[in-house]
């Protein structure tokens, strides 16, 4: 790493990339190059047999909470693979509306409801999508504006599965780059400064989902319960059917016994059927994510600036229409 990292700092800082940026691909880059093994077998592994479900969870409401809480919307994905080049989430779902109209109209739904005129929604979008998403929530003039309504992901460099070099495209430089993956989330609110802002307002909750769920939507119960469980992290699931089978699954890690979430980027071939065995492993991610904000800057304080995420490589071509 120590001859191929200069190239990539360089790149990166020509490119105006923050430092929480750089630290966060430097620590991925790092695991690459090391040879370390991103992949997790079934003799890691136990499965997940029970746990706190929805019905079970107190009814008393703590409506307070929500002046404390931020909804967040994962909203850097392209509908590349649907020949799109805009935002996934500005697709027409019904009756002439998007995924983002309706999750405006649903946040509306919620600030009258829980009778909460400042309840707090933002976008995390990429540099691929922040234009559009400002166009087109222009029109809901109290969801906030600019630094208000969002702060935009992070860009990674492409790196050559060749050598390890900095990706190099001249017929179009900005496929060089490319969004990090939700992981990224936590490195951009931190080098964005948005993480800070919200803190110093007063925020200590954020619920997180993607764009294009509908089904997705802030729940008070789910709230209340978990600021009384003091956690600093929450994951909603859902049992897993067949349909499910090629997505991510909860597991126990053998070693520790605590929960982890194995992707299927990160299952050995050999394990695949396994990997997919609905009624082994019962339970897939929702990606709908409760976060403590004081615990995550805790974190960040403790780990040097970089969150030891697990690594996933993602094998595609520099361009991604170009096979």
């Amino acid at each position: 790493m120590d001859f191929l990292w200069p190239a990539y700092e360089r790149k990166m800082k020509k490119e105006g990339l923050n430092k929480a940026a750089i630290d966060a691909f430097k620590y991925n880059f790092g695991v690459l190059v090391s040879g370390e093994d991103t992949m997790i077998g079934e003799s890691a592994l136990d499965p997940v047999e029970t746990l706190t479900t929805y019905e079970s969870l107190p009814s008393e409401l703590k409506p307070e909470l929500l002046k404390q809480t931020v909804i967040l919307k994962l909203n850097g994905g392209l509908g590349t693979g649907m020949g799109l080049d805009k935002a996934k989430s500005l697709l027409t779902v019904t009756e002439g509306k998007s995924f983002l109209d309706l999750v405006a109209l649903q946040v509306q739904h919620q600030k009258k409801t829980f009778d909460v005129k400042d309840l707090k929604f933002m976008l995390m979008n990429s540099f691929a999508t922040s234009d559009d998403t400002k166009k087109a929530l222009a029109k809901y003039k109290d969801l906030g504006k600019g630094s208000e309504l969002e702060f935009v992901q992070n860009k990674a460099p492409k790196v050559t599965a060749d050598g390890y070099a900095p990706a190099d495209w001249k017929a179009d430089r900005g496929h060089e780059w490319c969004p990090p993956g939700h992981g990224d989330l936590y490195p951009a609110m931190l080098g964005s400064g948005t993480l800070d802002k919200l803190l110093k307002k007063g925020f200590k909750y954020i619920f997180v989902s993607n764009s294009d769920n509908l089904g997705a939507t802030m729940d008070l119960k789910i709230l209340t319960h978990f600021a009384a469980t003091g956690a600093p992290f929450m994951m909603e699931v859902a049992t897993r059917t067949d349909a499910d089978k090629k997505g991510g699954h909860l597991a126990k890690d053998k070693k520790t016994g605590g929960l982890l979430l194995r992707e299927s980027a990160q299952c050995p071939d050999a394990d695949e059927k396994e990997f997919q065995n609905v009624n082994k492993y019962k339970f897939f991610n929702t990606n709908n994510l409760w976060v403590d904000l004081e615990a995550l800057k805790a974190l960040f304080e403790k780990s040097n600036g970089a969150v030891p995420l697990p690594v996933m490589t993602n094998s595609k071509t520099v361009d991604p229409r170009d096979k």
